[in-house]
């Protein structure tokens, strides 16, 4: 029988609720936090069109080869195996979401996309509110980041439906620097939602995107995506903002024809995981430190233990600093 990590199972379903008192009074912009890239793809519909989100050619082969070319696609566009609810089990609590309307659909559904469409967005942001119903002092990211065949009518339709499934668990736009854990839990908030769209502007709960910047390597190659990650945590903003760093690889054209057949977990991320995870091991959180750290297939690793344990080193170094204040 194959075991699971040991990150998987609901160990870390409450690991925020349990954090010691002088760590959930620091602003949340300096605790280490484990995310999830493209969050929400463990599941998408082979049967449907390709998604807007995908270049000319790439929706020529999938008329052509429609089943063949999907099948191909499904191995490229899923990043996680994990659902929601597992995957807040395991402790992520960042979210990286892209969403599209279904071009010709009548109405103005949205759903999550990768390549491929995946479920409603409503049935995921139902399964999050159920798991933080359950769990009253974990706090979750929402950063919706990029949006595709959607209109005015589209963004209302899908700001309405945040405000309704959350609703006094939404976190208003406020000052990133008081954000500590003591101050969401007092005010009973869990759900901060970052909304890259003018839309959203005028509308206190939805957080704009240059608070959350996430940069992105854009590479193929390990040694690259690290030294990206140290320059870009090196330039992070000392006021006013989370971070996210990527750790994550990049698939180009030529990357998917060569490993065609395998998909992306297969070709790209086991190969080099054990290089990316012991970057993510010699990080430090705090003022100058990481803060949130997403991944693919967050369950292939001890993923998000590793980031949440790297918490544990604020305390440590406090320990060290006290001791040496008192000699």
């Amino acid at each position: 029988m194959k075991t699971r990590p040991a990150g998987i199972g609901n160990v870390n379903a409450n690991w925020m609720g349990s954090l010691p008192s002088k760590l959930s009074a620091m602003p949340l912009k300096h605790l280490a936090v484990p995310g999830s890239h493209d969050s929400f793809t463990y599941w998408v519909d082979v049967h449907a069109p390709v998604g807007p989100d995908q270049k000319a050619y790439v929706k020529y082969l999938a008329t052509m080869f429609s089943v063949l070319a999907k099948k191909v696609m499904v191995k490229w566009s899923m990043t996680q195996n994990l659902t929601f609810k597992e995957q807040l089990d395991a402790g992520i609590r960042y979210f990286d979401l892209r969403v599209s309307s279904k071009p010709g659909e009548p109405g103005n559904e949205i759903y999550f996309i990768h390549g491929l469409f995946g479920h409603k967005v409503k049935d995921g942001l139902l399964e999050i509110n159920s798991f933080l119903s359950r769990h009253r002092k974990e706090v979750v990211f929402l950063d919706f980041n990029h949006y595709y065949a959607m209109d005015a009518e589209h963004h209302v339709y899908l700001i309405t439906m945040l405000q309704e499934v959350f609703g006094s668990k939404l976190c208003n736009n406020s000052a990133v620097e008081v954000i500590t854990l003591d101050f969401l839990w007092e005010k009973k908030y869990q759900v901060i939602v970052f909304y890259h769209h003018p839309t959203a502007q005028s509308i206190p709960v939805m957080w704009p995107g240059n608070k959350i910047p996430a940069p992105w390597a854009n590479t193929t190659e390990p040694s690259k995506l690290i030294q990206f990650l140290e320059t870009t945590l090196n330039e992070r903003a000392k006021q006013g903002s989370f971070h996210v760093s990527q750790a994550i690889l990049t698939p180009r054209p030529n990357t998917v024809a060569k490993g065609l057949v395998w998909g992306l977990r297969n070709y790209l991320v086991e190969r080099n995981l054990p290089t990316i995870m012991s970057w993510v091991e010699a990080q430090r959180p705090g003022v100058d430190g990481v803060n949130i750290i997403t991944s693919d297939f967050v369950e292939l690793t001890d993923f998000a233990n590793i980031v949440i344990k790297l918490n544990n080193l604020m305390m440590a170094m406090e320990f060290v600093y006290n001791a040496f204040q008192t000699h």
